[in-house]
């Protein structure tokens, strides 16, 4: 063995088992404030393709891994995937997610411990009345004092006019 190589330090993060759903991800070193930790990867899908992969079940549990970046490009994390897409959401996150050359990266908001899950809120928009109905279909499960109960926040109303703008004009 030559003692002259540098031993490799192994991933920053790993995925296993979370107490907030199913897999997470975790820090294996201190993640600095304001570090990015990784790119959220994925297959390049269309608005019409999503509706196709991920369907809103109306009845039971939704799930997706899509990422929305602009109107017909979005980042499908179950398909051509890496870790980010294991990464839970939670209403009090230690992550958040930056846009960049419509690229997806997430940071750290504060540190983060060695062994410590990463998260970060979804935000997924509704422009629907959240219901405890909408709820038990996009539930959350973080568990955090002020918990909202769903992956779910509704769409500004500033936002929806410009939506309705662009689509006019």
């Amino acid at each position: 063995m030559n003692s002259s190589k540098a031993k490799r330090p192994g991933p920053r993060i790993v995925v296993r088992s979370s107490g907030i759903h199913g897999r997470g991800v975790f820090a294996r070193r201190l993640i600095r404030e304001d570090e990015t930790v990784c790119e959220y990867k994925g297959e390049i899908i269309g608005e019409a393709e999503v509706a196709r992969r991920y369907p809103e079940n109306m009845q039971g549990l939704n799930h997706t891994f899509i990422f929305g970046i602009a109107h017909d490009h979005n980042i499908d994390g179950g398909s051509k995937g890496n870790i980010a897409r294991w990464i839970n959401h939670s209403c009090a996150p230690n992550c958040d997610t930056y846009e960049k050359d419509k690229r997806m990266f997430i940071r750290a908001i504060r540190d983060i411990r060695p062994g410590e899950e990463l998260s970060y809120d979804y935000c997924i928009e509704t422009d629907e009345r959240i219901t405890k109905e909408v709820k038990s279909r996009w539930p959350c499960w973080c568990g955090a004092k002020k918990c909202r109960g769903t992956v779910l926040v509704r769409v500004p109303k500033s936002k929806k006019k410009a939506k309705a703008k662009r689509k006019a004009g």
